[in-house]
């Protein structure tokens, strides 16, 4: 009996080369896409930077200036002279602090409660929260006002911080979190007596500390770099915030002095990006955690 063997196909035996040639040369061109990209938000960061540090006339120098002659700290001299930064920081610091403390709060006792307690209607106020996160923070800009306007809260702290506190986004980034918390542990520590409170404290929270400080760290950002909100409740330069301090800044300085503008930019977004860089692998295992729902 005569056998014959069959011969690999050219279609076959070439795919795997195929294949082998399209990621060495997909390689080359998504480091090339990833460049591009962070040449896009680098430039200007390093662009406004610089400027906040070099000499005013190398500033509108042809061709550009990138790399400053000299450092000179004359900008931030007269940027923190310009305006009152000092009060606008602690403005700022207060409002950020008390706001995004409180809002964690609600956000971690809420999501405890729609992942762990029974009670009636749980679906449709998670349904509710799902439903807040599609709501532009506009809408809402006339009612809080006159809220605020009646509580006599105009020109303060609280005015500035209260109607934010309501973090849907927190509430189902955690929520996601715990469901995905390993159900042993927790039917032990129920076994042990420990109540809800001993519960969230000793064993949810700690084996949730990503998606926490995620939660928190957005928070800190969106009530430092608040703007809309802290210009309409506010109308005394004492009870002002820093993103509106730069608001002022330009008034006074005029658009052409770009170097106090740049500047006043870097003491506003400095604290945030220290922040962020000390948070930022939080960040990732905080939304890791929360895609992974059992």
């Amino acid at each position: 009996m005569i056998t014959t063997v069959e011969r690999p196909s050219r279609e076959r035996s070439t795919k795997p080369g195929r294949r082998l040639r399209r990621r060495r040369v997909g390689n080359p061109l998504t480091v090339v896409g990833l460049v591009v990209v962070a040449a896009v938000f680098l430039v200007p960061f390093y662009w406004m930077v610089s400027s906040a540090f070099k000499p005013e006339h190398e500033i509108y120098s042809w061709p550009p200036q990138w790399i400053p002659s000299t450092i000179t700290l004359e900008h931030l001299a007269r940027a923190w002279e310009a305006v009152p930064f000092g009060q606008f920081f602690v403005n700022s610091l207060i409002v950020t602090a008390a706001g995004s403390t409180l809002k964690v709060l609600l956000a971690v006792f809420s999501a405890y409660a729609f992942a762990f307690l029974r009670f009636p209607g749980k679906r449709i106020f998670f349904l509710a929260v799902l439903g807040a996160l599609m709501v532009p923070g506009h809408v809402t800009l006339l009612i809080n006002y006159i809220t605020i306007g009646n509580l006599g809260l105009i020109n303060t702290y609280a005015g500035i911080f209260l109607p934010g506190l309501a973090s849907a986004f927190g509430t189902f980034l955690l929520r996601q979190h715990f469901l995905a918390l390993p159900k042993e542990v927790l039917e032990a520590a129920e076994l042990d007596g420990c109540g809800h409170l001993r519960r969230l404290v000793h064993f949810v929270l700690p084996m949730s500390r990503p998606a926490v400080v995620t939660v928190a760290l957005i928070a800190v950002i969106d009530e430092w770099n608040d703007f809309i909100w802290p210009l309409l409740v506010t109308n005394t330069l004492q009870a002002r915030t820093l993103p509106i301090g730069l608001m002022f800044l330009k008034e006074t300085e005029g658009v052409d002095q770009w170097g106090p503008i740049m500047a006043g930019t870097v003491l506003v977004i400095l604290p945030m990006l220290l922040l962020f860089l000390f948070a930022q692998r939080y960040i990732i295992a905080g939304f890791a955690g929360a895609a992974t729902r059992r």
